[in-house]
């Protein structure tokens, strides 16, 4: 300020040299101030609306730094629901012997019991439950793979050979009644 304070003071100065007439060197002088108060008043107007103009920025970026905190918070929300480490599961569990319906927090897949509310019968956890599954996966210890192969006789209704002995018999008996009285 004081550089632009100096060179206010110089070109004064050098008008106070140039000019004779002291009504004249007064007329420029003012006119002078006049255009230096013109001046002032445009960098103070450039100013205010910079000044404005940043503000709303700072609104602005305020209001976009709120909303991505709004959206971290449910991209975290879903995460921990996604990756949640607790052990702490929620089931719904009907009472076989009283058909109450509860609801209950296991916190480890290895308990195998748990006692109803109401009736406070104990009630044993099937993990591995067939009708979960759609049935036996074949992979226990106990049937090598038996349940997979009763299965899909049972689903393609494959049969063996004296079933279908026995099947043919009767639609012969069906076909012919009157072997059957001899």
């Amino acid at each position: 300020m004081s550089e632009v304070s100096g060179k206010y003071k110089q070109i004064m100065e050098d008008l106070e040299k140039h000019i004779q007439d002291p009504q004249e060197l007064e007329f420029v002088k003012g006119k002078f101030s006049d255009l230096s108060l013109l001046f002032i008043d445009i960098i103070d107007k450039v100013t205010n609306i910079t000044d404005a103009r940043l503000k709303e920025m700072e609104e602005k970026q305020k209001n976009l730094i709120n909303r991505m905190n709004n959206i971290q918070t449910t991209v975290d929300n879903i995460e921990n629901d996604i990756y949640e480490d607790e052990e702490n599961y929620e089931f719904e569990i009907v009472c076989p012997y009283c058909n109450y319906e509860f609801t209950t927090d296991i916190e480890e897949e290895d308990r195998t019991e748990i006692q109803c509310p109401e009736c406070h019968n104990t009630i044993e956890l099937d993990w591995n439950s067939e009708d979960e599954y759609g049935g036996c996966s074949g992979s226990c210890s106990h049937c090598d793979s038996q349940c997979n192969v009763a299965e899909e006789e049972e689903q393609y209704h494959i049969k063996s050979a004296e079933t279908i002995e026995d099947d043919e018999e009767l639609k012969d008996k069906k076909n012919h009644p009157e072997d059957d009285d001899m």
